[in-house]
């Protein structure tokens, strides 16, 4: 192959493989409500790893019967550095009581990276919060 092709071939490389990032992260605009829910529930499963991590709750319905869900969060080294999260912070049993906002789709699934916050409920003790965060309306 002549230079040109090789710059050319070269270039179109470079273009594709920094564009994979950028695609890679998908925005959730629309995806989630805009108002904020708060529920209790005890800790399953909790999956410290990037870009996202995942606390998976049972959390009782209104007849009482414990339904499954999933906390999305920021991601491990998000949490570490910001609110000294270790692989301990959550164990399995433990109650918790989050503020976030549900999927639409009505599936058990709760955004806790933006206007949220998570806290330890025997203890009262906070133990994430976006920086957005506000108190719903009827905790305040």
């Amino acid at each position: 192959m002549n230079g040109k092709v090789m710059m050319l071939f070269g270039f179109i490389a470079a273009l594709l493989l920094t564009s994979v990032p950028f695609f890679a992260h998908h925005g959730d605009a629309g995806r989630y409500e805009e108002n904020t829910v708060v529920m209790t529930g005890t800790v399953v499963e909790v999956q410290l790893v990037d870009p996202h991590s995942i606390v998976v709750l049972d959390i009782p319905d209104a007849k009482g019967q414990a339904v499954r869900w999933q906390a999305e969060l920021g991601g491990r080294n998000a949490l570490a550095k910001n609110f000294g999260w270790t692989k301990n912070t959550l164990k399995f049993g433990d109650k918790v009581t989050i503020t976030g906002r549900r999927v639409k789709s009505g599936a058990p699934y709760i955004n806790l990276t933006e206007k949220a916050n998570m806290v330890l409920t025997d203890t009262g003790k906070e133990i994430f919060r976006t920086n957005n965060y506000e108190a719903p309306a009827a905790a305040k």
